[in-house]
């Protein structure tokens, strides 16, 4: 192990955000306690017991799925448990980081440590030498209907047996190579193993934390823009005020944070004794999503120490289980998305104010005075179209039914493409607050307004990359370039350090 790693202790209770991000960055390698393995073992020798009273034990030594009443014998044990996990390797498409493969493997470690899996110490120390050694299996990220990952964990268990390839030393690498290369020798899958090794739902829970992280930046971001828009816009403070007192959890903690920056600006008198719902109710629609994050990543923390295992060991007994279907945390991480259309409406709302030149005498389509120019107006068409990418993507999946293995698998959460949905709603969502704060350093700079705070962060990054807007010009290149720098971790560390929301923040881990 190189001397600049740290370690970091897995004994089979929740892993954190923080300590999946450490894990995932390749900077902390996780090590397991003697009495977590004495867990395993436990589970393994009921395993065992049982094979070798000839009796059947689910993908250890029966077929899976449609093969599941095919009984092999002791001398089959060997090539059966080596073939499943080849026969298994099947994902196409993109490759995950290797920083959701290492969670992943991190994942699928910590769950085996209940004392529930039934693998052998073997295979943990196989998964756990991959982390500590630098080798990340290349893992295509399709092949999975969220139902057991098996065919994105079987090209991880591939790697281990020295089959399929793996980033090694900054090269992707036949596995057998990157693995001699670690100094690493190919892992022979004992009975139990090979399924332990393929049936689990690791690399969706893995690519799913990234994800939510990164959505939690992006309301971070769009919350700061949302305020400078208001600023611009003359809104009122008082609602936020409200909310931060009579709020549900995620409206008071966007109400105080709304009320609270507020008053570290100059904020400009009320325009209006009612404002739009756009304004008025911003800490109701950014405390939702906060709300449904928070209430998701929680159940997602869940999942990274609850088996969800098939068969599973329990009170020294072999269950069939139905813990592959990870329903709940789907639905709640759903139920993330379906907020996330609101934010987009929330946001187009608010962009549309800024260019129709209504609130604060704003000019129309923020054409300077004198100017001849069809200034940001069109800029709406590429506003309004984000915010349907962002809405259209909101359709719940996990409903859908499809039924495989000879009747044996009919019900599916397709958690990795609502992962693969969410990653793009989030792109588009860093658009548009790209988008707001440019409009909204506009109308600041037209109507003389002095940003402090977050909207003045937000406000220098607007104009480090975009000046103001007299005359037309192209715009495609100028939005990419803002788009980069408000999906900025650097921005983002700027705006928690300025401006910390610490139930939010911390949960999440931001700005670390």
């Amino acid at each position: 192990m190189h001397a600049s790693v740290k370690t970091i202790l897995l004994n089979g209770t929740p892993l954190d955000f923080s300590t999946l991000e450490k894990i995932g960055s390749g900077s902390f390698v996780p090590v397991v306690a003697e009495q977590s393995f004495e867990r395993v073992d436990a589970a393994h020798k009921v395993i065992a017991d049982r094979i070798a009273l000839g009796l059947p034990v689910y993908g250890a030594n029966t077929g899976v799925g449609s093969m599941k009443d095919r009984l092999w014998t002791v001398d089959d044990l060997s090539e059966f448990n080596t073939a499943l996990v080849r026969a298994h390797h099947f994902g196409t498409g993109p490759l995950f980081s290797p920083v959701i493969v290492r969670k992943a493997i991190a994942i699928r470690v910590n769950t085996a440590l209940g004392g529930h899996t039934g693998c052998s110490v073997d295979l943990v120390k196989a998964f756990l030498g991959l982390l500590e050694r630098g080798v990340v299996p290349a893992v295509h990220r399709h092949g999975s209907i969220g139902c057991a990952d098996i065919g994105l964990m079987g090209q991880v268990a591939s790697v281990l047996t020295g089959i399929g390839e793996a980033f090694f030393g900054g090269a992707l690498l036949p596995a057998e190579e990157a693995l001699r290369r670690a100094g690493l020798e190919p892992f022979v899958m004992l009975p139990r193993d090979a399924l332990a090794a393929l049936s689990v739902n690791a690399p969706a829970f893995a690519a799913a934390t990234d994800v939510m992280r990164e959505a939690a930046s992006a309301v971070r971001i769009l919350m700061a823009t949302g305020l400078m828009s208001s600023l611009a816009l003359g809104a009122s403070a008082d609602p936020w005020r409200v909310a931060a007192t009579l709020g549900t959890r995620g409206e008071a903690l966007v109400g105080s944070w709304l009320y609270g920056q507020s008053g570290v600006v100059d904020w400009p008198l009320p325009t209006a004794i009612h404002d739009p719902l756009s304004l008025r109710m911003t800490a109701q629609v950014f405390g939702a999503v906060v709300d449904t994050l928070l209430v998701a990543a929680e159940r997602l923390v869940d999942a990274t120490y609850l088996s969800d295992d098939n068969p599973v060991v329990l009170g020294g007994q072999v269950h069939a289980s139905g813990a592959s279907l990870p329903l709940t945390t789907t639905l709640y991480i759903e139920t993330a998305q379906i907020a996330f259309s609101h934010v987009a409406r929330n946001v187009l709302n608010r962009c549309i104010l800024l260019s129709n030149g209504v609130r604060r005498n704003l000019p129309i389509n923020l054409v300077a005075p004198g100017e001849v120019a069809s200034g940001l107006g069109p800029l709406m068409k590429l506003v309004v179209e984000l915010y349907m990418r962002v809405q259209s993507l909101a359709v719940p999946l996990s409903a859908q039914s499809i039924v495989v293995a000879g009747g044996l698998e009919e019900e599916a959460t397709f958690l990795p493409l609502i992962v693969e949905r969410m990653e793009t709603q989030v792109r588009d969502l860093q658009q548009m607050a790209a988008i707001e704060a440019l409009l909204s350093a506009q109308a600041i700079d037209l109507l003389g307004d002095t940003s402090q705070g977050v909207t003045r962060i937000a406000y220098d990054r607007v104009r480090a990359v975009s000046p103001i807007y007299m005359r037309d010009r192209p715009l495609s290149k100028e939005i990419e370039a803002l788009h980069a720098e408000f999906a900025s971790e650097d921005l983002l560390r700027a705006i928690v350090s300025a401006a910390p929301m610490p139930e939010f923040d911390d949960f999440f881990a931001l700005g670390h």
